[in-house]
């Protein structure tokens, strides 16, 4: 079992840079011009356009917490858990915002399709952003399904 959860952190991994540098979406504009940023493209344009708070936020969701969260489940997994407290401390509540992410890429799709300026259609970075989390939000309950970690029964 521990070979299947290391293949899908590795997979998670691998997704999730995929995501980060691929083509999220892709915006069509007057049938002429069209764009295909990755996730990493849009967050260093709002840093450029001055949109401080914006970049910060959209940058720590989707970027610094889902690769925070696979070091974490990288230490969890290798049963290293307990000499890294912070990790183990810290994953429950990576965990509660695992699917937030996703949530701000979609927002960004809903936003361009309802604003009638662009056509937004959404590019493969996006399926791989979308299953790295799925991935990601999987393997905290896989990881505690070793021979190790059986609950201890006072009778």
């Amino acid at each position: 079992m521990i070979w299947l959860r290391l293949l899908l952190l590795v997979l998670a991994a691998s997704f999730l840079a995929l995501g980060l540098f691929l083509p999220i979406i892709r915006f069509d504009k007057l049938y002429f011009f069209s764009e295909a940023p990755s996730l990493i493209d849009l967050v260093t344009a709002l840093f450029r356009e001055g949109d401080i708070a914006l970049f910060l936020v959209v940058g720590l969701f989707s970027i610094v917490f889902p690769i925070v969260k696979l070091i974490g489940l990288a230490v969890q997994l290798s049963g290293r858990a307990g000499e890294a407290g912070l990790f183990r401390r810290a994953m429950p509540h990576l965990s509660k915002w695992s699917m937030m992410d996703v949530m701000l890429v979609a927002i960004v799709v809903f936003a361009a399709k309802s604003s009638g300026v662009a056509t937004a259609v959404s590019q493969p970075g996006l399926w791989f952003y979308a299953a790295s989390a799925v991935i990601a939000g999987l393997l905290p309950s896989m990881a505690g399904t070793g021979k190790n970690s059986a609950p201890h029964r006072t009778n």
